[in-house]
């Protein structure tokens, strides 16, 4: 009786917090990294990787309100990208001073939200699927992302990246972004539209019976999908300093990979953002610890992909024995 009762209570806690499995995981990269190269765990490595990999963050929580409804986005890469160029581009021409810097950051925002409604129109408009309509619209989007800035490597204004890379009261400023961004996941997850998002994805038939305008719910989906691949474009951009139209095409990929090892079911209607940033951290942390178990080069990326196999497969294997 006592052991039923304590596996009710671990089945109730990991539906109610699906990224514990990926949090588990994610301390044990942090010792293995520490045991592998020590100094991997001062303030200043913890930095150097918070700062690589917080557009990675970013994008995947993009790509968590999507899934939320069972859909996916394939441009999140793109959207990330043509955002980078347009704001160093705009920063650029524009003398690249404070409200330069202010500007571009708007007008970027509004480019994410637009491209989102592009998909949230295409997808829940015209009823296409998903994984085909983003598919399309990314290469549309990588398209334009290039014909603004052609050849990569336009450096942005120093007034923007020292932002990104900079300290306040000696704390690097990454940590207060990662703050408010777990501030603001916190806050979201206890909106109507989190619930709505993933009533859509419990079954859109449903759904539509209770009342819910579905279509609508997905667009919007897609939109906040949009608006957080453009905060994702404002750290690539701080990060590389630079502007490139081909930047975010092989972080798409990556972004699904970071929502499913955070526990969050690509068929929709469960998950958390929460530990999609999570699992973009496993996948940094990953590659980090392949680093520095000194891994031949030509090597390193077979390594890193089948580490990332191997630690989805424990997070399932755990969930599955959980609610056995």
């Amino acid at each position: 009786m006592p052991s039923t009762l304590s596996k009710s209570r671990a089945v109730d806690l990991l539906r109610r917090y699906p990224f514990l499995p990926a949090l588990a995981i994610l301390c044990l990269l942090f010792v293995l990294n520490g045991i592998a190269e020590p100094n991997s765990l001062t303030v200043r490595a913890i930095k150097g990787v918070i700062s690589t990999y917080l557009a990675l963050v970013f994008l995947s929580i993009a790509q968590t309100f999507v899934v939320y409804t069972a859909d996916i986005d394939l441009s999140v890469g793109a959207i990330l990208s043509i955002v980078n160029v347009s704001m160093v581009v705009i920063m650029q021409q524009m003398g690249g001073g404070p409200y330069a810097v202010l500007l571009a950051c708007l007008i970027g925002i509004f480019i994410g939200a637009l491209c989102g409604l592009l998909n949230g129109f295409v997808v829940a408009g015209l009823r296409l699927q998903p994984i085909v309509a983003t598919f399309a619209t990314s290469i549309l989007i990588s398209g334009v992302a290039l014909w603004i800035l052609p050849v990569a490597g336009l450096p942005a204004p120093s007034a923007f990246w020292k932002i990104y890379g900079g300290r306040s009261m000696g704390i690097p400023n990454v940590f207060f972004f990662m703050l408010a961004l777990v501030a603001l996941l916190v806050i979201l997850a206890k909106t109507r539209l989190v619930t709505k998002l993933l009533a859509v994805g419990n079954g859109q038939l449903s759904a539509y019976q209770s009342g819910l305008p579905v279509t609508k719910i997905r667009i919007y989906g897609y939109v906040i999908c949009g608006v957080f691949s453009a905060l994702a474009a404002f750290c690539i951009t701080g990060d590389t300093a630079s502007g490139d139209p081909l930047v975010g095409g092989a972080m798409t990929l990556s972004s699904v990979a970071a929502v499913v090892l955070g526990g969050t079911a690509l068929s929709g209607g469960a998950g958390s953002a929460f530990g999609s940033a999570i699992g973009a951290l496993i996948i940094g942390l990953i590659s980090s610890l392949v680093f520095y178990a000194g891994t031949p080069s030509e090597w390193q990326n077979l390594v890193q992909g089948a580490t990332i196999l191997a630690v989805l497969m424990l997070g399932v294997l755990v969930s599955r024995r959980i609610n056995k």
